[in-house]
């Protein structure tokens, strides 16, 4: 059975996800649908916390926290004044998901803040952007990572695959799926290997691939939003494959929605996204 997992490439669609059409209960309140911390942004990069922020509340988790350390007297944010700005090491206890990464530098204070949200045991843990390329270049935080028993996904384009296999972008390219479940194995994570036809890949070797998207999504801080999204529904309770796929499908539904092959901001995309996923529900 597991030869036959290697071997088997899977269509992502709505109907692997089943637990994302369900409503809400109309009695629920935010404690219901979870906490999401979001850490990165040094200097010069901070936008893309606050994307991922807005992407992880946007998409229904019930409060969501940021820090973004390149700017650390930040505390609002006047687009979204819903989102709680502070220093990590001031994100209340029971934190649901992490989300790390996102305009993440390598210096000294973008590793402790990956080292330490590794060390999270408990909270499912999204990894992008920064810090992937961190975790290419450290053994140590390889092995506390594979080591974990919470959620875990990572979200490398395949540039940061590329780094984390040890080989050269053409190689990702030249097999997409199975650098994917290269990876999934390695890290001990669902991985989602973003580009024209992103792969998801889940340690024990089965593999999808999205249909989803275009070439709207080829601008900055999308995969901010992405990885927020996966945060903002693995906050929410949802199954981790669920959490995952849906947030992949929805994520290139948003640019199917968006119409255009050009024009569609990082921002734009999980309100489309929350669009899309009513439209979903309205069907069943």
């Amino acid at each position: 059975m597991h030869r036959n997992l290697l071997t088997r490439l899977m269509h992502n669609d709505p109907t692997l996800f089943p637990s994302l059409l369900a409503p809400r209960r109309w009695d629920a309140h935010k404690g219901d649908f979870g906490a999401v911390g979001v850490i990165g942004g040094s200097r010069s990069m901070v936008g893309a916390v606050i994307l991922a922020a807005r992407a992880a509340l946007r998409i229904g988790a019930g409060r969501v926290y940021a820090d973004c350390l390149g700017d650390p007297e930040l505390r609002f944010d006047p687009l979204q004044p819903e989102l709680m700005l502070r220093p990590a090491k001031d994100f209340p206890d029971g934190i649901d998901a992490l989300v790390v990464g996102c305009g993440l530098g390598g210096d000294a204070e973008g590793v402790g803040a990956l080292a330490r949200a590794i060390d999270d045991r408990n909270a499912a843990l999204v990894l992008d952007a920064g810090a992937l390329t961190i975790l290419a270049a450290d053994p140590t935080l390889t092995r506390t990572l594979a080591a974990r028993a919470a959620v875990q996904v990572i979200t490398p384009h395949p540039g940061e695959a590329a780094r984390l296999l040890g080989c050269d972008t053409a190689a990702v390219q030249a097999d997409r799926p199975a650098s994917a479940r290269k990876l999934a194995q390695r890290f001990s994570t669902i991985t989602v290997l973003k580009g024209s036809g992103t792969v998801i890949a889940e340690p024990a070797g089965a593999c999808w691939i999205n249909p989803t998207g275009g070439p709207a999504l080829a601008s900055a801080g999308t995969g901010d939003a992405l990885a927020g999204m996966i945060g903002g529904l693995l906050a929410q309770g949802y199954p981790a494959l669920d959490a995952v796929r849906g947030a992949v499908w929805l994520h290139g539904r948003a640019a199917d929605v968006h119409g255009a092959d050009r024009g569609l901001t990082a921002s734009e995309i999980a309100p489309l996204a929350l669009r899309a996923w009513d439209a979903l529900r309205n069907m069943t």
